[in-house]
């Protein structure tokens, strides 16, 4: 796989979609530079595809923004969720979610038992910079970070914020469209109160352990035998 041609391509798409998701928030680049704690001139760069932001700084972009973060890789999500307004110490969030992910890279690599060089090759990026993003010194930008896991042939998914207000935030979302695509009946089940017993019931059974849940089948063919 020619990886500096894939992050040229996805830079340009990545950008596309992040002018489609504030122009349909209803948001100006400045108002989204200032969410970020970035210029307009980057946020520019960003829609353009000069440029990319990290991770971290996509997910609160979605959150700003109140797009799925799905919505950054081609999928058109919608839900009705409102969106969160804690957006404080954003810079403090982004730095952090920086280091978290370069840790992670650095253990993956040390995993796989590949060098900064051989990695830093395979994506067309220096050694040194590679061990900036290790080290969480400088954002990954989006594209060049799929390229890394690409090469240890992982999913994005793994480093996507599970925590905080955006993770909650992503969680709910996710939540709702799953709710969405049930059929009309379960919905309605669901959401009666009378039968909030059998969903915990489910719940409580979903959490067993194989053998548990041999034990209770082995006992209600007991009672019903």
């Amino acid at each position: 796989m020619d990886h500096k041609l894939a992050i040229v391509i996805r830079s340009k798409k990545l950008g596309v979609l992040i002018r489609d998701a504030r122009l349909e928030a209803g948001e100006s680049m400045k108002a989204c530079g200032e969410a970020l704690g970035v210029s307009v001139s980057t946020i520019s760069k960003y829609e353009k595809g000069e440029k990319s932001p990290s991770l971290p700084e996509l997910e609160v972009l979605a959150y700003y923004l109140d797009v799925p973060l799905e919505h950054f890789w081609g999928q058109k999500v919608r839900s009705e969720i409102d969106p969160l307004d804690d957006l404080s110490d954003v810079t403090q969030r982004i730095q952090l979610r920086r280091r978290i992910i370069g840790v992670r890279l650095r253990q993956i690599r040390e995993e796989a038992g590949l060098s900064m060089t051989e990695v830093a090759e395979q994506i067309g990026i220096t050694a040194y910079r590679l061990k900036s993003y290790e080290m969480g010194k400088f954002p990954i930008p989006l594209p060049e970070l799929e390229a890394l896991l690409a090469v240890y042939d992982l999913p994005i998914g793994e480093f996507k914020d599970s925590k905080g207000p955006v993770g909650k935030w992503a969680a709910q979302r996710q939540a709702v469209e799953a709710f969405l695509d049930l059929p009309l009946e379960m919905q309605q089940f669901v959401v009666k109160p009378i039968n909030q017993p059998y969903l915990q019931i489910a719940q409580t059974l979903n959490e067993m352990s194989v053998d548990k849940l041999r034990t209770v089948a082995e006992g209600l063919l007991d009672i019903t035998l």
